[in-house]
């Protein structure tokens, strides 16, 4: 098997493990940041094709405000200090999620390395900013609805690519390899129509402790699959 072509992190834990630590929650959040960079780094170096980290999640937006504004400070911060960073990188920044929620620093943060980094050919970074996968593919489905009300598409000829293409991910291809770091094991409203066929691998680590050596056995964990989609191999074929 080759290497992921997409691998799509839900990067848990760092509220935990500044708790462990006996520091104020931020204290993780900064410290996953910088994790956060290296992993970047790290999937450029093994020419990953496309890498979408979970940032904010639509029901992050329910934590305590302070909290929810040093985040959004945090991510303002991030991205300009890395566009430098990106661009020596050749990666290609995009974002998927509800924007409009965004305070207006952030917001134009975002909008700028978009724009700064739009002709880069290399490795894609997709953050998912106040992402949430139920109102993400709700949101396709009025597409589709209103492209059915203006005569562009007919009803017969809805399939599973027409929603598909109407998701804010298209046309980046679905994630090979999901990893959630922090010992949880469940999506948490993650790409949900995208990941049908994709591999998981949960890490027992806390996201500020996740390393390039737990990517690579994540990585490794995926090589070792045998990936059908549904189907049978010869050899199944043969012996049952």
């Amino acid at each position: 098997m080759s290497l992921p072509k997409h691998i799509a992190i839900i990067m848990d834990g760092n509220g935990r493990w500044a708790g462990l630590r006996k520091r104020p929650r931020t204290f993780g959040h900064i410290k996953g940041a910088r994790v956060a960079k290296k992993i970047i780094t790290a999937c450029v170096q093994r020419k990953i094709q496309n890498l979408t980290l979970y940032t904010f999640s639509s029901e992050n937006w329910l934590r305590p405000s302070t909290e929810v504004s040093f985040l959004m400070s945090l991510l303002t911060r991030y991205l300009k200090k890395e566009i430098a960073n990106l661009t020596k990188q050749n990666i290609k920044f995009q974002v998927i999620g509800e924007l409009s929620k965004l305070p207006p620093e952030a917001r134009a943060a975002v909008d700028y390395a978009i724009s700064k980094t739009s002709a880069n050919t290399g490795m894609n970074l997709t953050f998912a900013i106040s992402y949430g996968s139920r109102q993400e593919i709700a949101e396709a489905a009025k597409k589709l609805a209103q492209d059915v009300l203006e005569g562009h598409v007919s009803i017969s000829d809805i399939d599973e690519s027409s929603l598909h293409s109407r998701l804010s991910t298209y046309p980046t291809p679905d994630p090979d390899l999901i990893i959630r770091t922090s010992g949880e094991k469940r999506l948490s409203n993650f790409l949900l129509w995208q990941a049908a066929y994709s591999e998981f691998y949960f890490s027992d680590t806390l996201w500020p402790d996740f390393t390039e050596e737990d990517l690579d056995l994540a990585v490794a964990s995926f090589l070792a699959r045998e990936r059908r989609f549904g189907a049978v191999v010869d050899n199944e074929i043969t012996h049952n």
